[in-house]
């Protein structure tokens, strides 16, 4: 995306997006291989957009989008006016909690009106203990504060949820949360349920998909990987029901962990199919449970 000058106007605040901070919705990782270079037409960021207001969504997360950095001011305010015009609420998505990139992604959630900023624990090599971790935030929360904008840490195998949970809890801070993505967490052996159960009380974020196991073949270990929504193991309705979306504001962001389905057509066909039918069971129920 091009640069301009950091003059361009931008819409109203008030204007952007529709119910900003709750809804159903879509996020980057919906949308992964079709706007992979594995595809031969790429889907830009906003094509993902106008896909998922097209399919019902409420919410949009530009998510671990390495496009998103490099996005000059006329190009964010175009992608907020998009937004605007589809009647999506934006949200933003990084890794790592150092200051200064948290401020960095704190002006890209301003000028793009998101009112949440999803980040990790760590970023690649940068692994800050519990005690760091709550040093950083002290330092960026009350910048989140004053501009009115929520930090949701994600939940993953990486970082144990007590951890996560019990920083989020130290800081007591409205405006700093967690991101449930309880399906991550199994790879360390966390229970789905015990995941919820802990964090229940501080969601700002779900981020929704299914995943079953599968034998490997020759029965030699097992596959963990993505199915279609309400196929897998993950308790939807249980879920729904602990976190109260509508009641509470909480977004809910559909992803998939989608395998390579052996060409570019099938699997951006799999992909489209996987993210309609799950914005379809998200999308239409007024209570933020999953539709039958």
């Amino acid at each position: 995306m091009d640069t301009a000058p950091t003059s361009t106007p931008a819409p109203p605040a008030a204007a952007v997006g529709a119910d900003a901070g709750a809804g159903a919705g879509a996020g980057t990782y919906a949308y992964f291989w079709r706007s992979s270079q594995r595809v031969e037409h790429p889907l830009s960021t906003a094509e993902q957009l106008h896909d998922a207001a097209g399919l019902g969504a409420r919410v949009f997360q530009i998510c671990d989008d390495p496009h998103l950095d490099r996005t000059g001011p006329a190009d964010l305010v175009a992608l907020r006016r998009t937004a605007q015009d589809l009647g999506l609420a934006l949200e933003v998505g990084t890794r790592g909690t150092a200051p200064e990139h948290l401020r960095r992604y704190l002006s890209l959630a301003e000028q793009l009106g998101a009112r949440l900023v999803r980040s990790m624990w760590t970023s690649g090599q940068d692994r800050p203990d519990p005690a760091e971790t709550e040093r950083r935030l002290r330092q960026v929360l009350p910048d989140y504060a004053r501009a009115g904008t929520t930090l949701a840490l994600e939940t993953y195998e990486q970082v144990p949820t007590r951890d996560l949970v019990d920083v989020v809890e130290v800081l007591g801070d409205d405006h700093l949360g967690v991101c449930l993505d309880p399906a991550n967490t199994v790879a360390a052996l966390e229970h789905p349920a015990d995941v919820l159960a802990r964090c229940a009380p501080h969601v700002k974020n779900w981020h929704v998909k299914d995943f079953a196991f599968t034998r490997a073949e020759g029965w030699v270990g097992f596959s963990l990987t993505g199915v279609p929504l309400g196929e897998g193991l993950l308790d939807l309705d249980g879920i729904a029901a602990a976190l109260d979306p509508a009641g509470r504001g909480t977004s809910r962001v559909v992803e998939h962990w989608l395998p390579w389905q052996g060409d570019p057509e099938t699997t951006a066909r799999t992909e489209a199919a996987w993210t309609s039918a799950a914005l379809t069971r998200l999308g239409a129920s007024p209570d933020g449970r999953p539709n039958p």
